[in-house]
């Protein structure tokens, strides 16, 4: 089987003006002619075009593309190995750019102006997981308390956010020592944690007694409502009911 160069421009989705090229360039030329001069291309000549796109595809430029589908000692599953490893390292890089992206997004939703390197360096290794802004606004983005953390951690600077950061991880240290004690949750104790976590969450927004029993509630029933407060590092068993039962009692307290 032989096919004209329009043939196989329509199969290679390439320009006529193309093959042309690579023909001229010595890249590929047609393993036969007509009478009249016409090209003509057989199966061989459309298996290293193949190649070559494949390679195109990968970024390689056409010189280097030249040495490579001529080099003798690789065969036709050896090009395939190659072409799957820089696809497979291709598809890496594209991952890590997504998680880059996705993390900028959820930044930019939970209102963080800091730039990428500003938040590993207050955060560390934690980030929110991808979706979680998004998770976010759709529970709390009808809510007056959504609108005003937006507004306030949009006016923070780096230093509100090393300061809040530390504050979070004192309490954190704090509820940890009470557990390992085995403070009951409705001790004057366990109740003045939760003020505590009440008024840290009052950075951001007024936070009233009925608001923070529901996001209480929220760290027995959602495990990533839970690690935003306690790292999962951190959590001990029960601590979950231990924070919403805290809480209840300390609402209790304060309304009656």
């Amino acid at each position: 089987m032989s096919y004209t160069v329009g043939q196989v421009a329509a199969f290679a989705r390439v320009t006529v003006r193309t093959l042309h090229h690579y023909d001229e360039i010595g890249l590929l030329s047609p393993g036969g002619r007509t009478a009249a001069g016409y090209r003509r291309y057989d199966d061989a000549d459309l298996e290293r075009l193949h190649r070559i796109l494949s390679y195109r595809e990968l970024g390689f430029p056409l010189d280097e593309i030249a040495t490579i589908v001529t080099d003798p000692d690789t065969d036709t599953m050896g090009h395939l190995r190659r072409q799957r490893a820089l696809l497979l390292a291709r598809i890496d890089r594209l991952q890590d750019m997504v998680t880059a992206v996705n993390r900028e997004m959820e930044a930019q939703r939970m209102g963080i102006p800091l730039t990428p390197e500003e938040r590993f360096e207050i955060f560390g290794e934690w980030q929110p997981a991808d979706g979680y802004g998004e998770r976010a606004e759709q529970r709390w983005g009808h809510t007056e308390e959504w609108q005003q953390a937006q507004k306030t951690m949009s006016q923070f600077s780096k230093e509100d956010f090393v300061r809040m950061q530390a504050e979070q991880a004192e309490w954190v240290e704090r509820l940890l020592v009470a557990l390992d004690e085995g403070v009951a949750a409705d001790s004057e104790r366990a109740m003045d944690l939760a003020e505590a976590h009440r008024r840290l969450i009052g950075a951001l927004y007024d936070c009233s007694y009925e608001r923070h029993q529901q996001i209480a509630e929220l760290y027995v029933t959602d495990a990533e409502q839970l690690a935003f407060v306690v790292p999962p590092g951190k959590q001990r068993p029960g601590i979950g009911e231990f924070i919403r039962d805290a809480v209840r009692a300390n609402a209790a307290r304060h309304v009656n």
